[in-house]
C-alpha cells in the first residue's frame, strides 16, 4: 500500500486568485472614498492618479476572473502587475513631494478640474507630476506614515501579488 499526498499551494489559484487580487483593490478604493467624504480628505491631483492605478489594477483582476485558464488569464494578470507598478511609482513621487524641505515645495497650483479643461493632456501630466503646495501637504497618518506612504505600499503588495498570478502554474486544457 503506497500513500500519495498531493501538493497544493496554500494560495488562491485561478479565478480566485484573481478575485482576491479584486478584492484587495475594492477595499483600497473604499478605504480612500471613505477617507475622502467622511474624514474630509480632499484629494490632491497625485492622490487621483493612484486611484486611476488603483481602479485599473481591478479592472485586470476582474477581467482575470472572467478570462478563460491560460493565455488570457496571464495576460490580465500582466496588466494588473504593470498597472501596480505605475500606481507604486506615483505614489512613490508623491512620497517624495512629501518629504522635501518646505523652501523646495512647489507653489499650489489650479485644481485638476480646471486643468482637465483648459489643458492639453501633455502639459497637464507635467503640471501633475511637478507637483503642487497641495500635493506636498500631510494631512493624515497612520503609524507615522502618510497615505501616499501607506498606498505605495499596497501597489507594492499588488505588484508581488500579480507577479504571483503571472507566474502560476497554469493547468492544461483538455480539448476533448
Amino acid at each position: 500500500m503506497t500513500l500519495s499526498f498531493h501538493r497544493r499551494s496554500i494560495w488562491p489559484q485561478g479565478r480566485s486568485a484573481h478575485f482576491l487580487l479584486f478584492v484587495a483593490c475594492g477595499a483600497g478604493f473604499a478605504f480612500a472614498l471613505y477617507a475622502q467624504h467622511v474624514w474630509g480628505l480632499e484629494p490632491c491631483p497625485l492622490c487621483v492618479f493612484q486611484r486611476v492605478a488603483l481602479l485599473a489594477v481591478g479592472g485586470w483582476a476582474c477581467l482575470g476572473m472572467l478570462a478563460p485558464a491560460g493565455g488570457w488569464r496571464r495576460g490580465m494578470a500582466a496588466g494588473a502587475l504593470l498597472s501596480a507598478l505605475a500606481g507604486a511609482g506615483i505614489a512613490g513621487w508623491h512620497v517624495r513631494l512629501q518629504l522635501l524641505p518646505a523652501e523646495q515645495v512647489p507653489a499650489c497650483g489650479p485644481g485638476l478640474e480646471f486643468m482637465l479643461e483648459t489643458m492639453p493632456l501633455t502639459s497637464l501630466l507635467k503640471k501633475v507630476f511637478q507637483g503642487s503646495g497641495e500635493c506636498a501637504a500631510i494631512d493624515w497618518t497612520f503609524l507615522g506614515a502618510s497615505m501616499p506612504m501607506w498606498t505605495a505600499a499596497l501597489f507594492v503588495l499588488l505588484a508581488v501579488y500579480s507577479l504571483y498570478l503571472l507566474l502560476q502554474r497554469q493547468p492544461r486544457r483538455r480539448l476533448f
